[in-house]
């Protein structure tokens, strides 16, 4: 990265405690320390509502922004400048006051089959235990495999990796861009296709929020912005937004960009799998940094894939989830 003035001398970023969290807040202090080698750049670690609650199903505790709304109200108390998160854990509708200043570089967006005694998913035999915490993945994976046994998992990377290793699962799905991120790629054994697990909306994307009338810390993030992810993520959660959707629902959406033309896929299923809704859109789209309509494109094709799923039926099934 180019080294320039910094428009600010001390950047504090709000970050949750995981190792997970911790490296991804780690790396954005490195890419603003080496864009503004003069300006401190101080971490405050933080505990989520998310990461206190281990023992009940993300989808049965309720609520959006399980894992933000702690750093959210550091921005407004002006005790953070910005606040690093994984970007499926942002709800769709940001508080008033605060916006996303950064989209940066997706890693892999798939989701990783981590075993130790099979090499895949269509390996595992009749009623293997595979343990997920994300009913997006369950109803995927019941649909493609109804025989197996699939048991919540919660916890960080590490505490996963020990109930998967102490024998508690015959194999766990986790996000691949986690692994890579904590050095951990090689428990990666497989990476599931996205026609058998399309990712979730803005898996393996960082965002960095701030306060959305800090021209210095906004000024200071451009660089950081990637404009391909970018225009992917934007699509994918303009999907979601208008499913009025959360992060711990079964709805999947994955954009890419490539040649000239942005391709969204979304889905929405039932949690026993016997229903997966599907949708898609193509559309030609100029991705340069001088082409203003790029990101109000990227979320109309968002809301036309939307509106397929719900011509489909999604609203209903949504709505069951919801009232459970």
């Amino acid at each position: 990265m180019t080294q320039t003035t910094a428009p600010i001398d001390h950047i504090r970023i709000a970050t949750r405690q995981s190792p997970l969290a911790m490296w991804q807040a780690k790396h954005i202090q490195a890419c603003l320390q080496a864009l503004y080698p003069s300006c401190h750049i101080e971490l405050i670690p933080m505990v989520t509502k998310g990461d206190k609650i281990l023992d009940t199903p993300l989808a049965k505790i309720g609520g959006k922004g399980l894992f933000v709304k702690e750093l959210e109200q550091a921005l407004y108390d002006k005790r953070a400048d910005i606040a690093v998160h994984s970007l499926k854990d942002v709800p769709m509708d940001l508080p008033e006051g605060l916006m996303l200043g950064a989209f940066c570089e997706r890693e892999r967006p798939t989701d990783a089959f981590v075993s130790n005694h099979f090499a895949s998913l269509d390996d595992l035999p009749h009623g293997a235990r595979l343990g997920t915490s994300s009913l997006r993945r369950q109803c995927q994976i019941q649909q493609h495999r109804p025989d197996l046994d699939i048991i919540s998992l919660r916890g960080n990377v590490g505490t996963r990796l020990g109930k998967l290793d102490a024998d508690e699962y015959d194999a766990i799905i986790l996000a691949t861009s986690g692994l890579i991120r904590l050095g951990l790629g090689e428990r990666v054994r497989h990476e599931l296709p996205t026609d058998v697990c399309l990712p979730a909306v803005g898996q393996g994307a960082l965002a960095i929020e701030c306060r959305s009338d800090d021209r210095a810390i906004l000024a200071a993030l451009t660089p950081l912005n990637h404009l391909a992810s970018k225009i992917c993520v934007l699509a994918e959660r303009a999907m979601n937004r208008e499913l009025q959707g959360g992060c711990q629902v079964p709805i999947a959406g994955f954009a890419q960009v490539d040649i000239g033309r942005l391709w969204l896929q979304g889905r929405v299923g039932s949690v026993d799998g016997r229903v997966l809704l599907k949708a898609e859109r193509h559309e030609t789209l100029a991705l340069t940094p001088e082409n203003p309509n790029a990101e109000r494109l990227a979320e109309a094709v968002g809301v036309d894939v939307a509106r397929q799923l719900l011509d489909q039926g999604a609203d209903k099934i949504l709505a069951e989830i919801y009232s459970t």
